[in-house]
């Protein structure tokens, strides 16, 4: 049985959300704004993205799916140099988020698309393309968690990491505290998905394709192998971003380098 929502319903849940935002501003929350915007933003981004996709999706072309990926790809990066509110100078925080996620993403989503697919039609659109798109989201967030508890540590926290560094430690040993801190940040929320899957919160795949007819526990099966790929995407994500922006920001001679970051 396929689902189709009719404008009424889709006009109803973004009534739910204006009403949120009224909340807000009648409670003087302050977020009323940002909550619309961002309920604008993700409408055309998905209706855009649905007729894309509906496109993609015809032409069945590998290296039309190649771009595309490239293309998310891209934008994850770009995501999660922005959402820092100590970054990188220039082009480094993009380049670092950029090798994190795509490393993750490309090495986890290949291996579930040979998994489940074998080597026929792996870079097949309708396939790949969903597959890869909620591996990079969780690749991203993860990445991004650990990167803001990271620099914000490092910056509440110079003063006791120069003192480690002049007594003769090196610049990983005087990070190690921080990186380790920032890394299990990362990764809590994947953690929390997968404490919570089945008895908390019914998970988005599992619950897409029970509505769809498929059996519960076959949609199981899958959400748990999706889950597993998470969590090893996210993991991977966070170590490879901790590392690489600990060693940009500091040097050969164990310094840290405050005149890189903005």
């Amino acid at each position: 049985m396929t689902i189709v929502l009719t404008p009424l319903e889709l006009g109803l849940a973004v009534a739910l959300v204006v009403l949120s935002a009224s909340l807000s501003l009648f409670l003087s929350l302050g977020f009323h704004r940002n909550l619309l915007w961002a309920a604008v933003r993700m409408i055309v981004q998905l209706l855009l993205v649905g007729v894309l996709l509906r496109f993609v999706f015809q032409q069945n072309s590998a290296w039309l799916t190649i771009l595309i990926f490239l293309a998310m790809v891209t934008a994850a990066a770009y995501e999660v140099g922005a959402r820092q509110p100590h970054r990188l100078r220039g082009r480094w925080q993009f380049l670092i988020s950029g090798v994190s996620v795509s490393f993750s993403t490309m090495v986890v989503s290949a291996f579930a698309l040979l998994t489940v697919l074998g080597s026929r039609d792996w870079l097949e659109p309708a396939h790949a393309l969903p597959i890869a798109g909620i591996i990079l989201g969780t690749a991203m967030n993860s990445a991004s968690i650990a990167l803001n508890a990271l620099l914000s540590n490092i910056n509440n926290e110079r003063v006791p990491i120069e003192a480690q560094l002049a007594l003769g430690a090196t610049r990983l040993a005087a990070l190690s505290p921080l990186m380790k801190r920032a890394i299990r940040a990362g990764i809590i929320p994947v953690m929390n998905q997968m404490v919570g899957a089945g008895i908390i919160t019914m998970p988005g795949i599992m619950s897409g394709q029970i509505l769809a007819g498929q059996d519960p526990l076959e949609a199981a099966k899958y959400q748990i192998f999706l889950m597993l790929l998470l969590a090893a995407s996210g993991t991977a994500s966070v170590i490879a971003a901790v590392y690489l922006t600990a060693l940009r920001f500091t040097d050969k001679r164990h310094r840290l380098r405050f005149d890189r970051i903005v």
